[in-house]
């Protein structure tokens, strides 16, 4: 065998071991050390020693535990209770408020966590049973649960757009800047879906009764200076300084996770298991991330490239003659099936780079590109037969809510996302436009 054709047994070998259930980034580095041996022999412990230093160096990454902890923090200190009721009673006079809320409040809440399986979860705990008990669609209450949660893939301070930019090796501030229109955009498409499906058919979303919306107008602006202004103005202070330079990622990362805890202690909440508890989960989730970034980055892609795969794969896909239409459909076609079994922390890490070198042949922006995969990997948090927000949902919801109802619940606000995708293409200055008048080309 030539060595290619050795390159794509190794990835083929990968995806049939994932396939069976074996951890990923173990399974990255066995395949990786043991193809790197037949390859280059002994030196692939050198090249596996120096590329896990360069990566563990990167003070990007130190961006992924704080952000995480930031998020975890907020997530445990019942933050999110305070901002649903606020939000719920000044969206009182909006056809389907309590959706529009819930939107809201996912939005906000993502924002400040950027976890699917938390927002997800916590808002199914939260506003689903307030919506069913207000006589809301069943659909249309878990459909907007699911979408509202999975909107921390793209909005800031989003964690997989910290992964992309290490791994594309893409300004994560200019990912930032360029996440914020199409983020609000896709926001702002599923609530006005919503609002519309509630003027058309007010069955959907009831009024709610007047005894619940009856509230004093300083109550409501009340509710708002406490709950939604303190959250907003910590992640406005984070966000904004990275967007204008003031800090970098990971010295603002390090300001908002201080910033949490200053705030769940305004709010009584910072006590010692909560602590402990996010401490927790954010070296779990930061050593999940770390792991397949020494598995992929550090040993699995250099041998792959070694190899000539990669250039395999290049010549294969150059030699279709593909327009940068077909090829961007090829590509987020394949990510949506890859977003099926496996995370996007797997997808980002292993798959995205092998595209990566395909960009500069087809005239794509780096920068745009992760927009669309940011935008792809929702659907596939949505989309059956592996739709794990759907699966968290259902998890925490009442039993009389199917799993079915969940799954035709969300299919209109996939076809949103699509939506979405098709216009930053269209239009890609909704995406390139503030980076660039912020940063310049």
């Amino acid at each position: 065998m030539t060595d290619p054709q050795v390159g794509l047994l190794m990835l083929g070998l990968f995806l049939f071991a994932i396939l069976l259930g074996f951890p990923i980034a173990f399974t990255l580095m066995a395949l990786g050390v043991a193809f790197g041996f037949y390859a280059m022999g002994p030196r692939v412990f050198d090249l596996l020693v120096t590329n896990v230093y360069d990566i563990m160096a990167n003070d990007v990454l130190v961006a992924v535990p704080l952000f995480l902890f930031m998020g975890y923090v907020v997530e445990r200190s019942n933050i999110l209770d305070r901002l649903f009721h606020s939000l719920q009673v000044a969206a009182k006079h909006i056809p389907g408020s309590l959706a529009v809320a819930t939107l809201a409040t996912c939005a906000m809440f993502a924002t400040a966590t950027g976890i699917v399986g938390a927002v997800v979860t916590l808002m199914g705990l939260l506003a689903l049973p307030a919506m069913l008990k207000a006589g809301y669609d069943v659909k249309l209450s878990t459909g907007v649960i699911c979408a509202g949660g999975c909107l921390g893939i793209l909005i800031p301070p989003s964690i997989m757009l910290i992964v992309y930019g290490v791994t594309a090796g893409v300004s994560v501030v200019q990912l930032y800047a360029g996440a914020f229109l199409p983020g609000f955009m896709l926001t702002a498409f599923y609530i006005v879906y919503v609002i519309v499906r509630a003027i058309i058919n007010p069955k959907l979303a009831p009024k709610l009764p007047k005894e619940e919306t009856d509230i004093p107008f300083l109550e409501v602006v009340w509710a708002l200076l406490t709950s939604f202004v303190p959250l907003a103005a910590l992640i406005m202070s984070v966000l904004g300084a990275i967007l204008f330079g003031l800090a970098t990622p990971s010295e603002a990362a390090a300001v908002g996770a201080f910033g949490s805890l200053a705030l769940a202690a305004a709010y009584r909440q910072a006590d010692f298991a909560r602590l402990k508890e996010s401490v927790y989960l954010t070296a779990r989730a930061s050593a999940m991330v770390c792991w397949l970034f020494v598995g992929s980055a550090g040993v699995f892609a250099p041998v792959f490239a070694y190899l000539g795969g990669q250039d395999v794969i290049e010549q294969f896909v150059v030699g279709l003659d593909l327009p940068p239409l077909a090829f961007l459909i090829l590509v987020q076609f394949i990510i949506f099936l890859l977003g099926w079994p496996l995370e996007w922390t797997e997808i980002i890490i292993i798959f995205v780079p092998i595209f990566l070198p395909l960009l500069d042949n087809f005239g794509i922006d780096p920068i745009l590109f992760g927009l669309l995969v940011a935008l792809n990997l929702q659907t596939s948090f949505n989309t059956p037969p592996v739709a794990m927000a759907a699966f968290y949902l259902k998890g925490v919801a009442p039993p009389s809510v199917q799993l079915s109802d969940i799954f035709r619940g969300s299919m209109p606000f996939v076809g949103l996302v699509f939506l979405s995708m098709v216009l930053l293409y269209i239009f890609p200055e909704i995406g390139l436009w503030l980076p660039s008048y912020l940063y310049g080309n």
